[in-house]
């Protein structure tokens, strides 16, 4: 549909969405010209992760629809559609036309809203697709976890100087505890932070997570004076060494599951 986007990245950002508290509503669409049944299958599959991996709490599917001034509508020709132009009044421009595929996607409405309805209530994830449906279907080829691994592998972004984290989770717990390992001794840090869906416990040595914690009154949405990744770099590596190993630690990773974005 060329909308700049993959789905990898809906995926990742419905769920950043989510783990802050914001809840996600999907807009779903089927019957897009060139679409073909495996297709809709597989975008069906898409959703069904979606929905069991908790990334988007409601949706509903929308059957395509051509108006006469979009891209499609002034070239057809693109979408192997033809066109059944007619008067087209105020408010009234649906156009109806011919789909090159010969495939009927209106019988995929029932089976479409049925499933999702059942997603949207945590019910029928283990249910073959076929099941939603009263006629014969391809299986997917979508892998059973696709979604968890585009959320897993996650591709590191590295920032510029002058963007400016932001803190939206809440104040989190801490406390210290030793660690010890083959006769050495290490003090750590344990900072839990509640989410509206999750109890996310996350693990610094004592004096980076001291240092952190000291950081999130400055880093709050609310703070005017919100500090650069710059102005950060310098303040740690006055106290410790390499501030990017600490910034891509899995404790951060953790953290940016939770609450930390970063405003370019």
């Amino acid at each position: 549909m060329i909308k700049g986007v993959s789905v990898e990245q809906v995926a990742r950002v419905t769920r950043n969405f989510t783990d802050v508290g914001i809840m996600v509503h999907s807009y779903l669409m089927y019957g897009y010209p060139t679409q073909t049944i495996q297709e809709t299958i597989d975008s069906l599959e898409m959703v069904r992760q979606l929905f069991e991996l908790g990334v988007i709490q409601s949706g509903f599917w929308h059957q395509f629809a051509l108006t006469t001034h979009s891209p499609i509508g002034q070239n057809p020709q693109d979408y192997g559609i033809i066109p059944q132009l007619n008067e087209i009044t105020f408010a009234n421009n649906d156009v109806q036309f011919k789909d090159s595929t010969g495939i009927d996607h209106n019988t995929f409405s029932f089976g479409l809203k049925k499933s999702l309805f059942n997603f949207m209530h945590g019910l029928g994830f283990d249910l073959p697709l076929s099941d939603w449906f009263d006629f014969k279907v391809p299986r997917t080829s979508v892998a059973p976890s696709y979604i968890e691994e585009c959320l897993e592998n996650e591709p590191m972004e590295f920032m510029k100087a002058t963007a400016k984290p932001i803190w939206l989770g809440g104040d989190p717990e801490y406390s210290s505890f030793e660690k010890s390992k083959r006769g050495e001794t290490w003090e750590m840090l344990q900072m839990i932070i509640h989410t509206k869906t999750d109890c996310i416990e996350v693990i610094f040595p004592l004096e980076q997570g001291n240092w952190f914690i000291e950081q999130l009154d400055n880093l709050k949405i609310e703070t005017d004076s919100r500090p650069t990744i710059a102005a950060l770099k310098e303040d740690f590596e006055t106290h410790f060494d390499d501030f990017e190993l600490f910034w891509y630690s899995n404790a951060m990773l953790h953290l940016r599951d939770c609450g930390i974005i970063v405003s370019s």
